[in-house]
């Protein structure tokens, strides 16, 4: 039987596959614009797998599979014994007998590898403790979308130096763009991701200093699920991080703001940004659908 592909990071696709990709997601954009229906996964079935709670990944997700002619099921917590009664292991031996293919958030990565490594399907990191690979999927093609191809261009990426920006430097030696990472002392990016960027990251402790003459600002909240007891620490520590008009008018004129959402406003970002010319988050987020719709179709042979 013939191994899976799985999507676990940006790294599982080489520059050709992504751009395949990209492009795909763009002919999906366009065709679901003008009303086309485009059935490419009839009778196919994604197992979906939430260990955390979700907006933009289940909607995507399912709405996805229903609009490329195949069915989404959705697996809770209390829905599955994976990790509780049953070893991972095990759990993928017998869903991925009864799926074509499976996505999973969860809270720790080694646990997504673990299933993964098991699995007779391809598996989908739809989001753990390390990496987030289908977001930057979204946010690669909104970029291209606004301002053409991002490689050679200035990113800054604002605030913790957790899941989000691993797969921002992740991203940054793919696609070949400079990457200026700003956090507090104490909660930087793992070592061992930023030294495999080939020299393609800048880290400072300075918000400012990342986002001169950034072409793209990025941040996300300073608190993810499962980190809730240290939202108080979490909001001192971060005083000063919040990517407001000052920090965009550091940035180039046209520079665009992202962030992968939820959002809250006065805390990461100010309303005046989120809501104002800089920012693409609801394009971005959109693209959601239309950038998985082209991972599914790839990881199962549709799009070769």
């Amino acid at each position: 039987m013939k191994a899976p592909r799985h999507f676990i990071s940006l790294d599982d696709l080489s520059p050709d596959e992504l751009r395949r990709v990209l492009d795909r997601a763009l002919h999906l954009k366009a065709a679901r614009a003008r009303g086309e229906q485009v059935l490419t996964l009839q009778n196919r079935v994604l197992g979906m797998i939430f260990e955390k709670a979700s907006t933009r990944t289940r909607v995507s997700f399912e709405a996805g599979m229903a609009q490329l002619g195949g069915h989404a099921i959705f697996l809770s917590p209390r829905d599955t014994q994976l990790g509780r009664g049953e070893p991972i292991a095990d759990s993928a031996r017998v869903l991925s007998r009864m799926v074509d293919i499976i996505m999973i958030r969860a809270h720790h990565h080694a646990d997504l590898v673990e299933f993964a490594a098991h699995s007779r399907v391809p598996v989908i990191n739809a989001l753990t403790d390390l990496n987030h690979p289908c977001q930057l999927l979204a946010d690669m093609l909104t970029y291209e979308e606004h301002r053409g191809s991002i490689a050679g261009k200035t990113v800054a990426w604002v605030g913790d130096g957790f899941n989000m920006c691993h797969s921002y430097i992740q991203a940054a030696r793919v696609f070949g763009f400079r990457l200026n990472v700003a956090t507090p002392a104490g909660y930087g990016p793992d070592p061992a991701i930023v030294a495999e960027a080939d020299g393609q990251v800048m880290l400072t402790h300075d918000p400012r200093v990342a986002c001169r003459d950034a072409d793209l600002v990025v941040t996300d909240v300073w608190t993810s699920m499962g980190q809730e007891d240290e939202t108080e620490r979490r909001r001192r520590d971060f005083a000063g991080y919040c990517v407001n008009e000052e920090l965009m008018a550091l940035a180039r004129p046209d520079a665009l703001f992202m962030h992968c959402l939820p959002a809250h406003r006065g805390e990461e970002v100010d309303a005046a940004v989120i809501d104002g010319p800089w920012s693409v988050v609801w394009d971005e987020a959109e693209n959601r659908l239309h950038t998985q719709k082209a991972l599914l179709e790839f990881l199962l042979g549709v799009l070769d």
